[in-house]
Formats: structure tokens, sequence, C-alpha cells
């Protein structure tokens, strides 16, 4: 079960050269699925794909809050640590 919710957050794995979003810049995903979420661990509002993108504007512990270009195309919260470095 525990890996079930841990699937939720990230479904696979990143390259090595996964880092940390930049507060300011449009990074490029490198996750192959990413959730967008409401808040830190909250409600899914939809999934961005490796290489779409992601404008990071803030920077709070290990989640981004910015706007989710690609498929998603509207504001909320990644992990951080998914975009290409």
């Amino acid at each position: 079960m525990v890996l079930a919710v841990a699937a939720g957050l990230v479904w696979c794995a990143a390259p090595a050269q996964a880092a940390n979003g930049r507060v300011g810049v449009r990074e490029v995903v490198c996750a192959e699925d990413l959730a967008v979420r409401t808040q830190p661990v909250g409600a899914w509002m939809g999934v961005l794909k490796h290489p779409q993108t992601f404008l990071v504007e803030r920077v709070e512990g290990g989640w981004v809050y910015g706007f989710a270009y690609g498929d998603v195309n509207r504001r909320g919260w990644v992990q951080n640590g998914w975009f290409c470095g």
C-alpha cells in the first residue's frame, strides 16, 4: 500500500541528471510522469510528462509551486528534484 501511495507522487524514476527547480526558471521535467497537485501532497490535478516544462515560482521544502505547461496548463505544486539538470 505504501508503494502505491509513493507511486502517486512520481510514476517513474528520473534519469541520473535530475535536479532541483530554480525560482524564475522554466525547467524541463525529467521524470517520465510527474503529478501536479493543488498543494503539497494535495489533490491530483494532472501529469507532466518528459519533456514538458514547469515555471518555478516558489520552493518550499521538497515541493515547488509554479505554472505547469503542456497537458496541465495551470498553476500547481510538484515534487522538487525531478527536473533535467
